[in-house]
């Protein structure tokens, strides 16, 4: 199987769609869109995402984008830029994280900007995500991980069709340092879809 031996001949698509999303790859030039995006969600990322402490600057976030082509080449992650498809606008990040090539696992991880919050658009994000993960990538685990006081991201995970498998206690620390507790969602292929 070339996902578990040999990952680098997946022929993966670098793109796809959903009902309102364009799902892909980032690529250079794509670090302006992610800063403003970023700058707009600061308040809201702040407390759960290590990456925005220090406050990314835009070469920081064109860095991010040249990193993750290069990243999905070599097949180290597979992250993912969500798009509007109306009008091109960018909605936030997401990709398939921390890859356990000899299962094949992933883990599912996202963010929206601010001004889009509610509207639906991770959790349309994050069912796009998991069949390519199950169609594409031959992931036999798809899980999610987010702090327990993260509401919002746990809602996520369950609109999705994740079923909460456990909770870490004190599993590691928040940017403001303080202990925090990791719930654990998790789907399979079998699993009944959201």
């Amino acid at each position: 199987m070339a996902g578990v031996d040999r990952p680098l001949l997946l022929d993966l698509p670098d793109q796809f769609t959903t009902e309102r999303l364009l799902i892909r790859v980032p690529r250079a030039g794509d670090g302006a869109a992610i800063h403003a995006a970023v700058m707009e969600s600061l308040d809201a990322l702040r407390p759960w995402m290590d990456w925005v402490h220090p406050i990314p600057t835009p070469l920081d976030s064109e860095m991010f984008a040249r990193q993750g082509a290069a990243h999905f080449a070599a097949r180290k992650e597979i992250p993912l830029l969500l798009f509007r498809r109306q009008d091109g606008l960018f909605v936030g990040g997401s990709g398939l994280h921390t890859i356990n090539w000899r299962v094949p696992a992933v883990e599912i991880g996202y963010w929206v900007r601010s001004s889009l919050q509610g509207a639906g658009y991770i959790t349309e994000a994050v069912r796009g995500i998991t069949r390519y993960a199950f169609e594409h990538v031959g992931a036999l685990r798809v899980e999610i991980r987010c702090d327990a006081r993260n509401l919002r991201s746990a809602a996520v995970a369950r609109r999705a069709g994740f079923i909460q498998e456990g909770l870490l206690r004190s599993d590691g620390r928040l940017p403001d340092g303080s202990l925090r507790d990791t719930l654990i969602f998790g789907r399979l292929p079998d699993d009944p879809a959201a």
